[in-house]
């Protein structure tokens, strides 16, 4: 066996719940902001920002919410998210955070499958909410603000100590997001207060943020990546984070002259607007040391481009949600290989397996990469054959992730055996949307694929068969799936075939559609 350990050392893992870890140290710097609303400027301390979770989480001891029980945030990045996330695991539950794009279908689904008791949202949304609420166990729906048929979430606070809660951090889950692992629907992954503590104290070993860091939220909390490495792991070490409810570029690049941000988390697609967005010219960015970048591949030009460009090398990292996330990383200090991912987080090994044989690939020989780590997550919700299908018995996480490893242990990710397309840093699912290119009337067959796209990264492509007689156009078939799905999850290309190629089980051959793609695209 060919293992690739951390090479930085190992870490102490407390037992202790994740707000307890997060809020630590926040004596130290009570009046200083811990969280500030981008477009208005609201600010929460750092004392404000824990009394209101403590609050919280005795409010919802009052509703007769315990431990165990699961709260659902449907909402876009603002400093009451994290008193809800907080006050929620200060009580003792589970929270599942979801997509605020998600149609009232989607919606449904998650509150369905994971069993929420109440659900928080914002005006905006609040119509979708209540109408993906049919057939739920939700007993309330709150509010950020204030909405017409919606509790205001600033009474769910009550005066008094929180409940005292018994937990058991390294079976108790803390966090519920949503993934579709390897292939098929999304699936609850279920990630313990010590998977997410663990990934903490990983990260903030090797980054060693401070209190005067100050970062733009520009990660969405209900992603792993903004939940832990941005929300938990900026506020276990008193750094300030400005939030964004949604992204929109030039607000970005004004929220880092004005607050003089220091470091920021991002996915490629920002990357890329730094290389080539005219409107870089027209602020001062000189006050960002650091960029590091996740969530999807970073093509070299790109990445280089950036750098050049705002003068800051930017690194990368790689993980998954059912690893809390974090698995490698560049660290700040270290050396910055610009197409690898870098080295394995501390505590943290990883193997890089031959998909044909099974056996461990040679040093610089592609493989499916292999993790294990106190992060890896305690399995599937009410799944266990997908959970068996994603950790063997001897604890590897198998990614379904090609790549290779070089004589320094830093990895570099080349491609998947896994289906997922990966747009835009968000994770879509081919299966989802076969099913809805199959539901309309003029169609026999479908297959989705990833088709490359220089600043998406990837778009959903579907592959159509038609039935005898009907006439339906690409921009039909789009609009079809458009009106039935998030915005990320909209096929955005189509082709029309005469049959989709399938093994005799009839499972869909998507690496020969891969291909085909790959060869008239000229890739």
């Amino acid at each position: 066996m060919l293992l690739y350990r951390s090479p930085f050392p190992d870490v102490d893992i407390p037992e202790v719940p994740l707000p307890d870890y997060v809020f630590e140290h926040v004596d130290r710097w009570p009046d200083k902001a811990a969280l500030i609303d981008g477009p208005s400027g609201r600010t929460l301390t750092y004392a404000q920002l824990h009394g209101a979770a403590r609050a919280t989480a005795a409010g919802l001891a009052a509703r007769g919410f315990g431990k165990g029980d699961v709260f659902a945030i449907y909402s876009p990045n603002l400093p009451e998210y994290a008193v809800a996330f907080f006050g929620t695991a200060i009580a003792g539950g589970t929270v599942t955070t979801i997509n605020p794009l998600y149609t009232p279908g989607e919606l449904n689904r998650q509150l369905r499958d994971a069993g929420a008791l109440f659900l928080v949202t914002i005006p905006q949304f609040v119509d979708k909410a209540r109408e993906a609420l049919d057939g739920t166990g939700v007993r309330e729906l709150f509010v950020f603000g204030e909405a017409e048929g919606a509790t205001p979430f600033a009474a769910l606070p009550s005066a008094g100590p929180p409940p005292a809660v018994t937990i058991d951090s390294r079976e108790d889950i803390v966090a519920l997001p949503y993934s579709s692992g390897t292939t098929g629907m999304p699936k609850g992954v279920m990630l313990t207060h010590r998977n997410l503590v663990a990934n903490v104290v990983q990260t903030d070993a090797v980054e060693r943020l401070t209190p005067r860091e100050t970062m733009v939220g520009i990660l969405p909390f209900y992603h792993i990546y903004g939940m832990v490495v941005l929300m938990s792991g900026a506020l276990r070490v008193g750094a300030t984070v400005v939030t964004m409810p949604r992204f929109d570029f030039e607000q970005f690049l004004g929220l880092v002259q004005q607050h003089r941000v220091t470091m920021s988390y991002i996915v490629p697609p920002i990357v890329l607007a730094l290389a080539k967005h005219p409107a870089v010219d027209s602020y001062d960015l000189s006050s960002l040391t650091d960029l590091l970048s996740g969530a999807a591949p970073l093509p070299e030009p790109v990445s280089k481009a950036c750098g050049a460009r705002i003068g800051v090398a930017v690194r990368q990292g790689y993980g998954l949600t059912e690893t809390s996330p974090v698995t490698h990383f560049t660290p700040r200090d270290g050396v910055n290989k610009p197409t690898s991912v870098g080295p394995a987080a501390p505590g943290t090994a990883f193997r890089v397996v031959d998909v044909a044989t099974g056996e461990d690939a040679p040093t610089g020989g592609l493989g499916e990469v292999w993790v294990r780590g106190p992060q890896v997550m305690k399995g599937y919700l009410n799944n266990p054959d997908a959970t068996r299908a994603m950790i063997d018995e001897d604890g590897w996480l198998h990614t379904g992730d090609i790549g290779r490893a070089d004589e320094d242990g830093y990895l570099y990710v080349v491609d998947r055996v896994k289906e997922l397309i990966k747009y835009k840093g968000f994770q879509v699912a081919p299966a989802e949307l076969e099913a809805v290119v199959q539901s309309h009337p003029a169609v026999a067959d479908a297959a989705v694929i990833p088709s490359p796209d220089i600043e998406a990264g990837e778009v959903p492509k579907a592959f159509v068969v038609l039935k005898p007689g009907s006439a339906v156009t690409a921009d039909e078939i789009m609009a079809h799936v458009a009106g039935r799905v998030s915005p990320q999850k909209k096929v955005r290309r189509v082709e029309f075939i005469d049959a989709i190629p399938k093994v005799p089980s009839g499972k869909i051959l998507r690496r020969a559609l891969v291909e085909r793609e790959r060869a008239a695209r000229g890739d």
